[in-house]
């Protein structure tokens, strides 16, 4: 049988109902890692553990909310808890939005915002008083083409572009120990939350894109799901040791 890349690494993703994490749990899965997935809600949250139990995968299924530090460590610990350790984490929860500038109140600007960086920063602030001691550990954030192409709403894109320095900020902190910590940014992959940003169904419609289409072509070509797994998966495995402080856009050219 072939070595599977993750075998017997323990990894979080938050975010892993559905979508891309989802997918990214699967295949972690299925390349030998213990996975603790992380949703608001419980209901296709225990979906997907059965399925990847199913397979003869290691998975539990955690409800948390990224804006709660309580929920975070809760998280952590009970990561401990059941597999004894943490190696992987990955920042993948977030919500996406077409408002514009002038449609955005507090109370939205600072949900997105509190929900898109402030779930990362609180993750990576958990999981490094585990990768610390031992002087090891990954940390992958999903950031978006949108940190650097900003045409959809400007909250969403505000926080893809800290999340973005956040990555660089968090590397350079670890560039004298074991501990990586990059980034991937999707275009635009077909999940749920891509479809409904194409019907225009994202909080703020698609009125943001009447303006933000003359500088993007979007959608243009789209990856699937397993794309952006793949690339988490490189940079989690011995294959993206010496990648530190990257954000690695995964978006089948459509944004070069």
């Amino acid at each position: 049988m072939d070595a599977k890349m993750l075998d017997g690494k323990v990894a979080i993703i938050t975010g892993a109902s559905y979508g891309m994490g989802q997918t990214m749990a699967e295949l972690f899965a299925e390349e030998g890692a213990s996975v603790v997935l992380t949703a608001r809600g419980r209901g296709k949250l225990d979906q997907v553990v059965e399925g990847i139990c199913a397979k003869g995968g290691r998975a539990i299924g955690i409800t948390a909310d990224v804006c709660s530090g309580e929920d975070t460590k809760k998280v952590i610990q009970e990561t401990i808890k059941t597999f004894g350790d943490l190696d992987i984490l990955i920042n993948n929860a977030g919500i996406g939005e077409q408002k514009m500038i002038d449609e955005t109140d507090d109370e939205w600007m600072m949900h997105v915002m509190d929900t898109n960086l402030g779930g990362p920063m609180r993750y990576i602030r958990e999981a490094l008083k585990i990768f610390l001691p031992k002087n090891e550990g990954v940390i992958i954030n999903i950031s978006s083409v949108n940190g650097n192409r900003p045409f959809c709403g400007a909250t969403y894109t505000s926080t893809k572009g800290a999340l973005n320095t956040l990555t660089k900020n968090v590397a350079m902190r670890l560039v004298d120990t074991n501990i990586r910590c990059n980034a991937v940014a999707p275009g635009a992959t077909v999940t749920p939350a891509h479809l409904a940003n194409k019907a225009g169904e994202q909080p703020g419609g698609n009125k943001m894109l009447a303006y933000s289409g003359h500088y993007v072509y979007f959608p243009g070509p789209e990856c699937d799901a397993l794309d952006q797994a793949y690339a988490c998966l490189y940079l989690a495995s011995k294959m993206g040791k010496a990648v530190r402080g990257q954000v690695l856009q995964v978006c089948n050219g459509a944004f070069l």
